[in-house]
């Protein structure tokens, strides 16, 4: 990866419940990439992505910016992660300009209706930039998964923060708001944040991401870019699929195919004609 890297870990491991969860991973990470963080269920996908943002207990060292994560008050890291969990779930009937608010928090903001013209003018680009400025004055919980999906987005990017951490922002949506989503994280990427992105999609990760990381039990096993990170073999120990491999308008395209069994598990599909 091209670029110093911003936030680094060394020998990362985490145990939750008396597992071990995540085992010694080790990467370094630089600004203005899109990172996707891909890998079966159970791989430690969230985990990690809680662990850099120092959310779990975890050994290891983690440094962002040259300063070693443990030693930063909560409301430093908070400024510089911004964490997007699973689900966008809202259970309060406030206006989507006020759940964007809530980003200003780590920064004073504890009363959206009192913000100051700084703090106001971040909730303005974080709106402009999840092109949710006409959702301003209406309920969020009034709001479409995909409308919520771009406000809970505003928020992240109300922070301001050089890194941002995106859990699965695509489940549950449909194909045009999952675009959405991800070009959006694009354009945070390409103006000089290091985003980081959980998926299931591989179609979307091989799109979009710079890298790709693909964990499995716990290991970081491949990264790279996306043909370097989702070989066959990587494909096939990892996910027990094959993928339909091709390019389209100069992007790669990278799709499960079908399922490994012993009779074909070095099936290569072709496409059709």
């Amino acid at each position: 990866m091209t670029g110093q890297a911003f936030l680094t870990a060394q020998g990362l491991s985490v145990r939750l419940a008396g597992r071990t969860v995540l085992r010694d991973v080790s990467l370094g990470l630089s600004k203005g990439h899109l990172v996707a963080l891909v890998g079966p269920n159970g791989a430690g996908k969230t985990t990690l992505l809680r662990a850099l943002a120092g959310l779990v207990p975890c050994e290891g060292i983690i440094h962002v910016e040259g300063d070693v994560l443990s030693t930063l008050t909560l409301r430093e890291r908070a400024r510089r992660f911004a964490y997007l969990p699973q689900g966008h779930i809202v259970h309060w009937s406030l206006p989507a300009r006020d759940i964007v608010a809530l980003g200003r928090y780590p920064h004073g903001a504890t009363d959206p209706a009192r913000l100051t013209p700084k703090d106001a003018e971040a909730v303005t680009r974080a709106m402009q930039a999840a092109d949710v400025t006409d959702l301003g004055e209406r309920p969020v919980t009034e709001l479409s998964g995909g409308e919520r999906s771009r406000v809970a987005l505003a928020r992240v990017f109300a922070v301001e923060a050089p890194v941002i951490l995106a859990d699965e922002p695509t489940s549950s949506l449909d194909p045009r708001h999952q675009l959405d989503v991800m070009e959006t994280l694009r354009m945070a990427a390409d103006s000089g944040a290091l985003v980081i992105v959980v998926t299931h999609d591989l179609g979307l990760a091989a799109r979009f991401a710079d890298t790709v990381l693909v964990l499995s039990e716990g290991r970081l096993v491949s990264q790279g870019a996306a043909s370097q990170a989702l070989t066959d073999s990587v494909m096939a120990d990892v996910f027990r699929v094959s993928a339909y491999r091709a390019e389209y308008r100069h992007e790669a395209v990278i799709v499960p195919w079908e399922k490994n069994t012993d009779q074909n598990s070095d099936k290569n599909p072709e496409p059709s004609t």
